[in-house]
């Protein structure tokens, strides 16, 4: 219990210093939001976005999942991207991995682990589609960063197969879908140089007609 009373304490102090430096901090957050951001990012604990980017409540709408997976059938996801592009009209979309990260680990083994065994699955296609790639990196951990920033790479496209972001480029609607992964260890971004502000540059079968 004391993790517990410590975490309410911390919110009462967390709740001072913002009003001592800005009294109208809270009311202007109750009025509504408008974040220019939609951040899809791994669960893990480690990887909180506001803290990462320097940005404040209100700037960045968050979705997270295990290794950052773009599910298609996955309605949670598909919710929150939906309301990020039509209602809040956000301009970016950053999917963040990170450089350690035990979904992907576990997506190169074969140990059952329980019912995320089925989550898993999905990376372990990522990995399929580029065995040979990574097959070719004899040092495990260096598979282990690559197979990371693919899964980044192939989340980033998979979320431009979309309806939702099909749609909205269709509509000339300005949203841009970015790749990184963090560096746990160092704090620091790596901009995977991947960037889609349209379907040119997926495969014909992908590409939707409205």
């Amino acid at each position: 219990m004391e993790f517990y009373k410590q975490i309410l304490e911390n919110n009462k102090e967390w709740v001072g210093s913002k009003l001592s430096s800005d009294p109208e901090f809270f009311k202007r957050l109750e009025n509504g939001q408008q974040p220019p951001l939609l951040w899809i990012g791994c669960a893990d604990s480690r990887v909180p976005a506001n803290e990462i980017i320097g940005t404040q409540p209100g700037e960045v709408f968050v979705h997270r999942n295990i290794a950052n997976m773009v599910i298609h059938t996955d309605m949670n996801m598909l919710s929150v991207l939906d309301y990020a592009v039509n209602a809040l009209k956000v301009e970016h979309i950053i999917v963040c991995g990170h450089y350690g990260c035990g979904g992907v680990k576990a997506a190169m083994g074969n140990q059952s682990i329980g019912l995320i065994d089925n989550w898993i699955r999905h990376i372990k296609d990522v990995y399929k589609l580029h065995t040979e790639e990574l097959e070719a990196i004899e040092d495990e951990k260096e598979r282990w960063d690559r197979f990371v920033e693919l899964n980044v790479i192939e989340q980033v496209y998979d979320l431009a197969e979309t309806s939702i972001l099909q749609n909205a480029w269709k509509n000339e609607q300005k949203v841009v879908i970015h790749g990184w992964a963090y560096g746990v260890g160092t704090g620091l971004v790596n901009d995977l140089n991947v960037h889609l502000s349209g379907n040119e540059k997926l495969d014909e079968v992908y590409r939707l007609n409205f």
